[in-house]
């Protein structure tokens, strides 16, 4: 496994490789939500079902163009998503056109976050767009809240490595449906 730094990730990425960087609260794992074959690659290392569906992370709410129709929401809600960013918010929003089954899963939305973290902002941006973020560990494992935590097997798997801090936070970020406010996962 590769270290990375915020030149050599997009060729990696860019490849369909599978990264794992820090986010908020968690170590997370992230690709090109649009290549089909590596968020397969990434949900059969995870052992995570393609029904559940992906959340995306991005830098401003621009990059989830497409991706989401912010549009769909009624003012208010959409007022509420928007103020919350960038921040730890986490929102189901109605799919976009460019949103494929193998990001919404079974859904009709998709969760997506423009976070506040730097390194994530910085990741995003200098991909130009959002990435694939879940957490880096087996599906039902704990999540690493460290580097030290993360699964030396599961870290033999990714592509690259882009170290850093997590932001802190005590849980991952609260994903709330953004038509309603109803908190799924606080």
């Amino acid at each position: 496994m590769r270290e990375l730094d915020l030149e050599s990730v997009v060729p990696t990425l860019q490849a369909g490789g599978v990264i794992a960087y820090p986010t908020e609260a968690v170590w997370g794992l992230g690709c090109d939500p649009a290549n089909e074959a590596a968020v397969l690659k990434l949900l059969a290392l995870k052992q995570r079902p393609i029904e559940k569906g992906m959340i995306l992370v991005a830098a401003d709410p621009a990059q989830l163009d497409g991706w989401v129709r912010l549009d769909a929401l009624a003012d208010d809600r959409r007022l509420a998503v928007l103020e919350s960013w960038p921040g730890a918010n986490t929102w189901i929003v109605p799919a976009g056109d460019r949103a494929p089954r193998w990001i919404t899963g079974e859904h009709t939305g998709i969760a997506v976050r423009v976070s506040a973290h730097p390194l994530v902002q910085a990741l995003c941006t200098a991909w130009g767009g959002p990435l694939v973020s879940t957490s880096a560990n087996l599906a039902g494992a704990p999540p690493a809240r460290s580097r030290e935590q993360l699964d030396p097997a599961l870290l033999s798997l990714l592509d690259g490595l882009l170290d850093g801090a997590t932001g802190g936070l005590a849980q991952p970020t609260r994903i709330r449906i953004a038509a309603t406010g109803q908190v799924l996962r606080d």
